[in-house]
């Protein structure tokens, strides 16, 4: 890619962007969130055009207008949110859109498709439907889509952000083995762990240009952050002891049934303290989504579930169990919720910043007219205090990348001076300097003596940021653990292996 530039209105997403991609090798893409890595990538992949610059395949100038364009020069992108069919099976989701000669045979595709598997290391039912698989698996199919297709270069945007350390594992183990067949593949990541592990060379972007790169033998995490951000930026986590704590919250006997009347949640009980961080680890579908929704009264939960709210020490606590999350505001219950799903859950994408800042305040203004002064001091407060990359208050935030609409939620939940914090994957997708500044948001609050939930998928960042760690193993509490004295190994071991309860 020679001088590739690229604008939304007055946003400039690259600038005279200069990159080079290498077949055997693994290139990782850094930089921080609005960096313009995924508009760089989506570029080379067909989804937009550059309005100038080249880029050239085998030496050789092409154009590229259209995902068909790429995949027909060996290019194919495994995107952040995955664009496949649920109602159909893999191999008809990895055929789907492809004009092949004479009368389509899934037979013979499924035994393409399960030569790849063998041939990289993948492990897929070619015959099973999308709605049945894991996350994991679903990612699978999105590569061997590609593959299929006769990609020499992949495009990986995020691949980790909701895989288990062993899912990761396995998919480092896959890559390797595609770089050892010759291709190339750059992968997109904040997690610098994962970049020093897996990559050949590091490229940094920063505010739409291009900074430099380097192979990963040379650099450091400090090293790449510095040239992410442009300022040297501390990658410590403070974790001070917990003082003065107070039970806010007392979850017993919960349990909640999926669409398919399994269980998702089994008898979960324990407690939850203002001014401590408690952890909740757990493999992808666990039970953390039902859990947060479940207190939140998003929920349906079983007869005998309990929620107790506890707003200080002498007032009597509250039942949440039966409350809609309306009637859990009225009642004064001070609760504040990052719900996973940013945009379907957490805010309206078509809104501005303004608007969705409105979705918590809107009720209190008067009968007819609504107050959006206070609204648009708090969306500009927002901006300036976690850089959000935005053209102004206005602009609907399903057009910001996906870390700047995590910061827009994250801020107006923190700003609601809840008394109860629960926040789910807080910083997937966000680059390493913003992670850190939510981190450190999250340990004020818990200093102010609010009680902290924090679901993650990062068990170093747990075992870091936590004061307590619970374990979610197949819908059930599988252990409470202090995160300052045990190891990443004893919560790995918890997260997959259900311990039998002793009998007497």
């Amino acid at each position: 890619m020679r001088g590739v530039t690229k604008t939304f209105g007055a946003v400039v997403a690259n600038s005279k962007v200069d990159l080079s991609i290498y077949r055997g090798e693994i290139l990782s893409l850094l930089g921080e969130n609005g960096s313009g890595k995924t508009t760089l990538m989506n570029m080379l992949s067909g989804i937009y055009f550059p309005d100038a610059g080249e880029i050239q395949v085998d030496g050789r100038p092409v154009t590229i207008r259209s995902p068909k364009d790429a995949f027909d020069l060996g290019i194919g992108m495994i995107h952040q949110h995955f664009k496949l069919v649920d109602v159909l099976t893999a191999t008809e989701n990895i055929l789907l859109g492809l004009q092949e000669k004479g009368r389509l045979d899934l037979k013979a595709a499924a035994g393409k498709i399960q030569e790849i598997c063998d041939k990289y290391g993948f492990v897929v039912d070619p015959n099973k439907k999308i709605y049945d698989m894991s996350v994991s698996e679903k990612q699978t199919v999105e590569i061997v889509k590609v593959l299929y297709r006769g990609a020499n270069i992949l495009i990986l945007d995020e691949p980790t952000a909701v895989l288990t350390p062993q899912e990761t594992q396995k998919l480092f183990d896959v890559m390797r083995n595609m770089k050892a067949d010759g291709k190339a593949i750059v992968i997109i990541t904040h997690k610098l762990h994962e970049v020093m592990e897996i990559s050949d060379r590091v490229a940094v972007l920063c505010k739409g240009e291009f900074i430099g790169d380097v192979p990963t033998g040379e650099t450091n995490p400090q090293k790449l952050t510095d040239m992410m951000v442009g300022r040297t930026v501390s990658l410590n986590i403070d974790r001070p002891d917990p003082v003065n704590l107070v039970k806010r919250l007392e979850i017993h006997d919960l349990t909640v049934k999926n669409i398919y009347g399994l269980k998702a949640l089994d008898h979960v009980s324990f407690e939850v303290y203002g001014g401590e961080i408690l952890g909740i680890a757990g493999i992808s579908g666990s039970g953390q989504k039902e859990l947060l929704e479940a207190i939140a009264g998003l929920q349906n939960v079983e007869a005998g579930s309990s929620v107790r709210y506890y707003p200080n020490e002498t007032s009597e606590n509250q039942e949440l169990i039966g409350m809609s999350p309306l009637a859990i505001r009225r009642a004064g219950v001070r609760l504040s919720f990052v719900p996973e799903d940013r945009l379907g859950m957490g805010l309206v994408g078509s809104m501005g910043m303004t608007g969705n800042m409105m979705l918590r305040s809107y009720r209190e203004g008067l009968p007819i007219l609504t107050n959006r002064k206070k609204p648009k001091k708090l969306a500009e407060s927002i901006i300036e205090q976690l850089e959000v990359v935005t053209p102004g208050v206005n602009t609907p935030v399903r057009q910001l990348s996906g870390g700047n609409v995590q910061k827009v939620l994250v801020g107006r939940e923190i700003a609601a001076a809840p008394k109860v914090l629960m926040t789910a994957y807080a910083v997937r997708g966000l680059d390493i300097n913003t992670s850190y500044t939510i981190y450190n948001l999250l340990t004020e609050q818990k200093m102010q003596g609010i009680a902290v939930v924090y679901v993650g998928e990062d068990l170093d960042v747990l075992l870091e940021l936590c004061d307590r760690i619970l374990v979610l193993c197949a819908g059930q509490v599988n252990g409470i653990v202090d995160a300052r004295t045990t190891t990443k190994e004893e919560v790995g071991l918890l997260m997959t292996h259900l311990r039998k309860e002793e009998t007497v």
